[in-house]
């Protein structure tokens, strides 16, 4: 596994840090520039590995989800594109709709929504508004290294507690607990409730894959501090890839039981779009030795291909690799008390500034 800066067959260099090494064509643009020869003399730049954060001021914030299958109604982002890295995301196609690469553009050119707490606010003031949990976030995580300059995701959360908007939360990374007082409110009035995706204990799986994220030590304290202060946490085992990192799924699941976790949920890895050919690059470039085992097994769990698209299937797949998945799940949910409570987010309490409460 390459951990150290080299050169590939084709003379590039691994890019550490990155997960993505390459940024495949972006099928909305009719127009692109190719490098054909490494030998060649023409100005030519290879993709800049730095990070550039660009500020923008968006039209809206919340998103319906139509998507039968994910367990969200209504989704916000106050990012786009995502610096952690990781190679699997399926937030990575979206970024084409944006004029860039699903590749190494996405781990590099972050969009900034800086009025994404008032849009928020305008949104929850529209009286047609039926108050129903709002996901934060259902496509980029909300806690990478930009939040630690911007603060647009405890801006939102304000603006949620204020009106008592319910919020589910996702995300890999411990700078959440900046925001462990704020939570903590949130979840004594029932408006909170959070996964922390986990999904290897093997630091130098981690670091190739998940180049920019948190430790899994780091995401159990993470579980065990805002456990402790009230928090429904919960663990999310995703994607679970055959040959990398479903032989870790009993542990993981333990080890977050242990430290406060109540819930569960898991996905199969699944490679739609661009993700195919960045995913494929990366495992060759990475795990030559078992590569070809890896991406068969894939293959085996959707019918032949690497991704399907049909709901409920998508991410589960199906064959006996996927089933060993599922019921190795349902196994340790069971054995860690993984899904012991029946537990909602409380709608019921939601007003707007200056209103008396709701009756029904």
């Amino acid at each position: 596994m390459n951990t150290e800066e080299t050169h590939d067959l084709s003379g590039n260099t691994y890019k550490k840090g990155r997960g993505a090494q390459l940024n495949p064509r972006n099928k909305f643009l009719k127009n692109e520039r190719i490098k054909e020869h490494i030998e060649a003399i023409d100005d030519w730049s290879e993709p800049n590995p730095q990070t550039v954060y660009l500020e923008d001021h968006a039209k809206g914030i919340v998103n319906k989800v139509d998507s039968p299958d994910v367990g969200m109604w209504y989704s916000m982002n106050p990012y786009q594109g995502c610096e952690h890295g990781c190679i699997y995301c399926y937030a990575r196609n979206s970024f084409e709709y944006w004029g860039w690469s699903a590749g190494i553009d996405f781990e590099t050119k972050i969009t900034v929504k800086k009025n994404a707490p008032e849009l928020l606010r305008k949104f929850l003031l529209n009286p047609k508004w039926e108050c129903v949990p709002i996901s934060l976030s259902g496509n980029t995580d909300c806690y990478q290294p930009a939040e630690r300059k911007y603060k647009l995701t405890r801006q939102l959360l304000e603006v949620c507690n204020e009106f008592n908007q319910p919020v589910g939360m996702i995300t890999k990374n411990a700078g959440m607990l900046r925001d462990k007082d704020l939570l903590q409110e949130m979840a004594s009035k029932k408006l909170i409730s959070i996964l922390v995706s986990i999904t290897t204990f093997n630091e130098d799986l981690r670091r190739v894959m998940e180049p920019r994220t948190t430790t899994a030590i780091q995401r159990l304290r993470l579980i065990k501090e805002l456990s402790e202060a009230g928090v429904r946490m919960g663990v999310m085992l995703g994607p679970m890839i055959p040959g990398l990192n479903d032989h870790e799924m009993q542990r993981i699941m333990k080890a977050a039981s242990e430290h406060g976790a109540t819930f569960s949920a898991y996905t199969f890895i699944r490679l739609n779009g661009a993700i195919q050919l960045i995913f494929h690059d990366w495992l060759y470039k990475n795990f030559p030795d078992r590569a070809d085992k890896v991406w068969h097994l894939i293959e085996h769990s959707h019918n032949g291909k690497v991704n399907d698209s049909r709901w409920g299937v998508r991410m589960r797949g199906e064959g006996p690799v996927a089933e060993i998945v599922r019921q190795q799940f349902k196994k340790y949910n069971k054995l860690y008390d993984l899904n012991a409570e029946r537990w909602e987010l409380d709608c019921s309490q939601f007003r707007r500034p200056g209103e008396q409460g709701r009756l029904f």
